[in-house]
């Protein structure tokens, strides 16, 4: 489906203020240093590009730059002002929008990044005016030219690269249609639909908003939702999230949640929340960045003195060392080290159904020493399941499981629906004379046959004695907390039926992937002893807390934290929220369409507890790019200032201001790709 270039309905149905895509230059002392807040790297690309052209001239005219290098460039009378005219431009054209986040920071007293560098440009053009103007030394225009366009070239790539990790979040929104068809065939806007109205979604389509499929059946793709990589069959009564995509079956669906209330806004909002939120290393950063301004402004000061003492008679070449040193010691690549990686993390986990609520959550899990998994829900799915089929006669675990799934097909107790949904495939024949045994069982006729499904308290009631092989399934299936029924024709036993909360099929995988990376795997539950007991067998789970109430599963989390270990809680969100608060991390699995877990650090949209391990994979990759970055940024300040203030000047070592406001653009330019190497983690 085609979908339109603008979008009024799709941002009247998801209020985009809640996932403000906060500047990533919100650093430096937790202020608003960039100056460029909201700016488009678009803005910044044209003023470079033109700042460039106007660069040209200076350059060529300029009889400074022509002197070191030894040419003898154009002239003719007034060409000695071209400079200065172009110079002159440049500032205010290209050097506005320093000057405006330098005004920016001085006001929120905040001092940082854009000071630094208007302080720069403010001190080359004075001194360039004074050397047009009569002043005896070197014309300057031509440093200030390229110290403009070079600083606009490195903002533009940065800008770039921030704003292409925001854009994979904006991508959620572009998932709802514009456009939704109610059932008369009449097309609507989706910010129109209200709860109660009723869609039709073709095959290839969007949903336009969360509701329940009322009518057809299809395949539909929550991938970039949830992060399940396989589609998920609907049918009637099953519930669908607004941005999924159907597959062959056209379905109809009354809407249930609209605008802000959908799964697809809780979303954005949870991503766009931690997006806002710091890192203990984001805090670090910015304290330094904003201590940076100081030493900066301080070694501006001292290389002023120093020189001005050994240089007396050359001011061009003291100015030079100046500005090379305020210009080289722009917090610029230690802003950008923490927040940038952050920024492409929460979107990287968001793509990978890991919402991460607070940055401090997805930092604090690369550490965690013990994962504590809640049983029912979590690494089971919380509805009883037929495990075991065992009939008297061989070869008959078929016919045992259709005549019961006969008899249960019209009862609503748990461990009827779990055979009727065993037998599913299998040919099920209709009963007649149903009968709810109460609390024991139920009983029909089948075929001219009466038959019973029922718990071994009707057997004793009938006088029926069981064969020593089923008495000992009986007792095995009971030591591992299974429940048993068995099926009856008339006083004839044909075979037992056991029952257990069902194990999830990706349950394994994911402590087996947890213990490859030398985490711990507990396990908590309300259940008996025997069950859990049964359960952690089969997930080869040491570790096992049984009879726990919900309301203790926090002390129990204690009780580790105790042992000196950091605990990552994993639950469902509902009755865990003691314990997910407790942790060191909360991480609250299976949310699907509800996504405000005020309770947990980390909320997964799918029930998939394999996507734990991504967690932590994902954690200690943002950890690592984070003190690359940040070694990076760093060290480049502590060698680039004493350069740029002429320590090895007696070897033959100087670096110009251009030079240095080359170097902080790459080294801004190599924070940032770093950064992006995060998006090659790879997340199963």
């Amino acid at each position: 489906m085609e979908r339109m270039t603008n979008q009024p309905a799709r941002d009247a149905t998801i209020d985009h203020s809640m996932h403000d895509t906060r500047d990533v230059h919100d650093h430096a002392g937790g202020g608003d240093h960039s100056g460029h807040s909201g700016h488009d790297p678009r803005m910044f690309r044209r003023k470079f590009w033109l700042s460039l052209v106007l660069t040209v001239p200076t350059l060529v005219f300029s009889t400074g730059l022509q002197d070191i290098l030894g040419l003898s460039g154009p002239r003719f009378p007034g060409s000695q002002y071209i400079p200065a005219v172009f110079g002159i431009a440049l500032f205010f054209y290209g050097g506005l929008v320093f000057l405006r986040g330098g005004i920016a920071e001085l006001r929120s007293r905040t001092p940082g990044m854009m000071l630094l560098i208007s302080l720069a440009i403010v001190v080359a053009l004075g001194y360039s005016i004074a050397v047009t103007l009569g002043l005896p030394s070197m014309d300057f225009w031509w440093e200030l030219s390229t110290l403009i366009t070079i600083m606009l070239l490195g903002h533009w790539i940065e800008m770039a690269a921030v704003m292409g990790a925001q854009d994979a979040l904006g991508q959620l929104a572009k998932l709802l249609p514009d456009q939704a068809e109610l059932e008369d065939g009449t097309m609507v806007a989706v910010a129109d639909l209200t709860v109660g109205s009723v869609v039709v979604v073709r095959p290839g389509a969007a949903v336009p908003a969360d509701g329940e499929v009322t009518e057809g059946a299809s395949d539909v793709d929550e991938a970039l939702l949830t992060g399940e990589s396989r589609a998920i069959a609907k049918s009637p009564g099953s519930s669908v999230i607004a941005g999924s995509i159907v597959g062959a079956g056209a379905i109809t669906v009354r809407v249930t949640k609209v605008g802000g209330d959908t799964a697809l806004a809780g979303i954005m909002k949870l991503v766009a929340d931690a997006q806002a939120s710091k890192s203990g290393a984001q805090v670090l950063a910015d304290r330094a960045a904003g201590l940076l301004f100081y030493v900066a402004v301080g070694a501006a000061v001292l290389t002023l003195v120093v020189w001005f003492i050994l240089a007396p008679g050359d001011p061009g070449f003291v100015l030079e060392r100046v500005v090379a040193v305020l210009v080289i010691a722009c917090p610029h690549a230690l802003g950008l080290a923490i927040p940038l990686v952050s920024l492409i993390a929460t979107t990287k986990g968001a793509r990978a159904g890991i919402l991460v609520r607070t940055k401090l959550a997805l930092e604090e899990a690369r550490s965690v020493d013990v994962v504590l998994f809640d049983k029912t829900g979590t690494l089971t799915e919380g509805r009883q399941g037929v495990t075991d089929v065992v009939p008297v006669a061989a070869g008959e675990q078929d016919a045992v499981l259709a005549l019961a799934a006969s008899v249960e097909g019209r009862s609503e107790h748990p461990i009827a629906r779990a055979i009727v949904a065993q037998a599913s495939a299998l040919s099920v024949e209709s009963a007649t004379e149903f009968t709810s045994l109460a609390g024991r069982g139920a009983q029909a006729k089948v075929g001219g046959r009466t038959v019973t499904v029922a718990g071994p308290r009707v057997l004793t009631e009938r006088g029926i004695q069981l064969s020593a092989d089923l008495v000992n399934v009986s007792r095995e299936f009971g030591a591992q907390g299974k429940s048993v029924v068995f099926v009856l024709d008339g006083q004839t036993v044909l075979g037992a039926i056991a029952v257990a909360d069902v194990i999830r099929p990706e349950s394994v995988e994911a402590v087996e992937r947890l213990k490859r990376r030398g985490v711990r795997v507990a396990m908590v539950t309300g259940d008996s002893r025997a069950v859990a007991g049964w359960v952690a067998r089969q997930l080869d789970i040491d570790e096992v807390h049984a009879e726990v109430l919900p309301g203790s599963k926090a002390d129990v989390v204690t009780a580790l934290q105790a042992q000196k270990l950091r605990v990552a809680m994993v639950g469902d969100g509902v009755n865990d929220a003691p314990a997910l608060t407790q942790a060191d991390v909360g991480i609250a699995i299976g949310a699907g369409t509800d996504v405000a877990i005020e309770s947990a650090g980390i909320v997964l949209a799918s029930s998939d507890p394999r996507a734990v391990a991504d967690v932590i994979a994902l954690s200690r990759a943002t950890y690592r790019k984070e003190v690359q970055n940040l070694w990076w940024a760093a060290g480049y300040n502590i060698l680039g200032i004493p350069l740029a203030a002429g320590v090895l000047f007696g070897v033959g070592i100087l670096l110009p201001p251009a030079l240095a406001a080359a170097l902080m653009s790459v080294s801004t330019i190599i924070v940032a790709l770093n950064a992006q190497l995060l998006r090659l983690t790879r997340l199963k």
